[in-house]
Parts: C-alpha cells; structure tokens; sequence
C-alpha cells in the first residue's frame, strides 16, 4: 500500500516480514550462525519475554551493527520535558484550558521543542502516561532519540512529520496519529516546515483495539487501516547524537554510524500509523447522547477491567440525528480524567476559546460540560440531522489524576478566564417554592 510515495503493510499487531535487500532475512529460524550479508541478530521485546503469546510483542531485526555499538550516556537538561510524578507543583481540581503553543523563532528540533503539559502514575512504576506539545521548525540533523519510559502516540495539529525509526519510514500529518514503541530509535524530518502536535507517553500497556461488544465484528477502528513501515535501512558512518529519555531524564551519547541500520525484520512490535478519517463512528440514531467511550480508537489497559490506564478517543465529523435530545456532551462528573486537544475546526460544547493546537483539562470530579451559550442554543435549537463538518478533537482519557506542570499552570498559555465560559448560567428553575 503507497501513500505519500512511501510503502506499508496493513493490520493491527500482525506479525509483519519485510527486507530491504533480498534474503536478508533469515528463513525457518532467528538466529542462525551467520546471518546473510554479515548482518548481526538483535532481539526487540517491547513486553516481557513471558507474556502471554496474544499480549507478547517482540520484533527480530537483522542490522548492520547491534545496537551496543554507542558511546557512553552523558545526563542532559531536560528543558520543558517531565515525567510522573508530577511534584513540582500541586494539582488543582480547577477546570483547566490553554492557548496553543507557540513554534519558536529559533532554531528548534523535536527534541529540544518537547513542552510537558501535564503526567500522571509513574514513570518507573510503568503506569500513568506524560502529554506533551511538540513544536519545531527544523529537522532532527545528526540526533536520533529513543524513549525507554514509555510507546509515543504522535498526533499531529499542523505540519507533516517524517519519523525515520528503525523499522522503517511512516510520514504522517494532520488528521493521522502515529505510535512508535517503548526503546525504538528514531529520528524526526520536517518535509513541509514547522510542526506542531500532541503527544501522550503511556507509561503502560501497550496500546491495543478496544472490544467492539455488541457492535459486532466490524465498525470502530478496524485492523486493515492500521499501516506498517517496510525495512528501509541506513548505511552513513559520522558524528552523530544518541538523545534517550530513560527514567525521566534526557541522556546523550556519541555514535559513529545510523542506529537506523535495520535491513530486514521480523515481528509484531513496529510502529504505525492510523488515518483518523477511517474510524467508523457510531452514534445515536434515536435519543440522547452516547458515552465518549463509543469513539475509543486506541486503549491502553490498566489493571482494572474496563478502566483504562488512557484511551485514546475522537470527536470527528459525523451525523447528529438524536430526537427530543440535548446534543452537545452533557454535564457531568467523572472518575475519569480527561485531557483534550483540538486539531481542526470547533468542538461542540466549546464554540470559543478552545482553539487549535489549545487544549484543556478536566480531572477526575471536577465538573464540566457546555458553556452558558452553547447551552441555551443547543436548548432551543430546531432538531434537525445535523452534519458536525471540519471538524477534529480527541482526548486522552485517564483512570489517573492527571498532574499539570508548573509550566502549564504559570505560563502565558494558560487562560486564566476559562471558567469564564460558565458565569453565564441561567437559573431556569420554574418549580413551586
């Protein structure tokens, strides 16, 4: 399958094959004595080697040097990057909103352009995830990066990113998500310019399909969509920069040669990309407002049947047909917490102030809901189908408080006069006293 000139397989978790010179790939084992064209085997577990075979993911890729082929590990600044626990400054129960990030005049990669919003559990109890802006305006040139906290969901608001990864090459835009697994080396090109996006960390499980239930075999995200790099390797020898974030802490070291060496591999750990525009959306068809949980696309899953570490939800364009209902999300409070971004166009319950490339966040009980205006008008609106177009949000989802940092809470993109949007309330109570 081609798009945007590159090649990929398709299928959700599968256990992919693919070579970039023919015969790299060894046949019938893993590890036989001497791999064709003096590739080296290595091993790559994104799970315990003793998880049970439908939860295992591993990837053998056969590369022209092993990964131990690096200099030693030097501590970095972190710059605006964090990780959980978030201790730097308590978590308010206010309702939270911000302003887009903005992409710097400097010279700035996707490494140094990492801004942490918020994070929740641990990242060394491998539980909870971090969330992230990414902003930049030139490619990464001679550094490639690697996180071992936690599997990377890019979800990108402006730009096209190119992520080079050792299995191979995904490009992705706005209106498409990406993943790269936990301890994946790759880099990040930027073939139309400066970029922006969301990023959730998930310290947890990795990310899966949610269960369809009643809905049946088919509808939601379905398998097929989901595409895969094939192997495309390179052979460069110089100077470059290893940058990896181990233990909620960017380290650096010296390399003489690509990590991005794999010739040919093997396995169902890889990343991917998703369109968004191909979720198969559900939705009443006779009276009120279904659950978020409805337009799930990706969950990671905690312990807990049925409440998840974080599930990846989206609010994309679609029919409204609903009868003698309130249509926009409803009031309410929940265990859950939940963190939202806005890709393109306007989000139903938030008309204004909630932008693209903004975000917002409402923790667990804190109330929320629509504001005073898209109250009233949602109120006393003809019901009619209605056609929610142009636009694209998404949440993250989380069974864990999630914890601002200081930097959410103290810089110039938090808006202070959020909660603004709900004074205008009306008592509409006509009850006898």
């Amino acid at each position: 399958m081609t798009n945007n000139s590159l090649e990929y397989m398709t299928g959700f978790g599968n256990e992919f094959e693919t070579e970039a010179l023919e015969n790299a790939l060894p046949i019938g084992q893993f590890s036989p004595q001497k791999v064709n064209y003096g590739l080296y085997a290595e091993q790559f577990s994104s799970t315990a080697f003793t998880a049970p075979r439908s939860e295992n993911r591993r990837t053998w890729l056969y590369r022209i040097r092993p990964s131990v082929v690096q200099g030693d590990y030097q501590l970095m600044d972190n710059g605006l990057l964090r990780s959980a626990p978030i201790t730097e400054v308590p978590t308010p129960p206010t309702m939270l909103r911000w302003n887009p990030v903005t992409i710097p005049e400097q010279a700035t990669d996707f490494i140094d352009g990492l801004v942490t919003m918020a994070a929740n559990g641990s990242v060394n109890g491998q539980a909870g995830i971090g969330i992230h802006i990414y902003v930049a305006n030139q490619s990464m040139e001679g550094r490639y990066f690697y996180n071992a906290d936690g599997e990377m969901l890019f979800v990108p608001q402006q730009g096209r990113l190119r992520l080079k990864t050792e299995c191979g090459i995904l490009e992705v835009r706005a209106g498409e998500i990406a993943v790269i697994p936990r301890g994946m080396k790759f880099s990040v090109e930027l073939p139309d310019g400066p970029v922006r996006g969301y990023i959730c960390e998930n310290y947890g499980n990795p990310y899966i399909l949610p269960e369809r239930g009643p809905v049946g075999a088919n509808g939601y995200a379905n398998d097929r969509d989901f595409q895969y790099p094939v192997a495309a390797f390179e052979d460069i020898e110089g100077d470059f920069e290893i940058v990896a974030k181990f233990s909620g802490q960017l380290y650096r070291a010296d390399i003489k040669h690509s990590p991005l060496d794999v010739v040919a591999w093997t396995g169902n750990s890889a990343p991917y990309k998703y369109d968004l525009a191909r979720f198969n959306v559900m939705n009443t068809v006779s009276y009120d407002h279904p659950d978020p949980s409805i337009f799930t696309v990706l969950t990671s899953p905690s312990g807990t049947p049925g409440v998840a570490n974080v599930d990846f939800a989206i609010f994309p364009e679609r029919w409204m047909v609903a009868e003698h209902t309130f249509r926009p999300p409803y009031y309410h409070r929940n265990i859950m917490s939940e963190f939202m971004g806005l890709i393109k166009g306007v989000y139903d319950a938030k008309e204004a102030g909630f932008v693209p490339g903004g975000s917002s966040l409402h923790n667990c009980m804190s109330p929320h809901g629509p504001e005073a205006e898209v109250f009233e008008k949602a109120s006393n609106a003809e019901l009619e189908p209605v056609r929610y177009q142009d636009t694209l949000a998404f949440m993250f989802e989380s069974r864990y408080i999630i914890a601002p940092t200081k930097y959410a809470l103290e810089g110039q993109e938090r808006q202070d006069d959020y909660l603004d949007c709900w004074k205008g309330i009306k008592k509409h109570f006509n009850g006898a006293k």
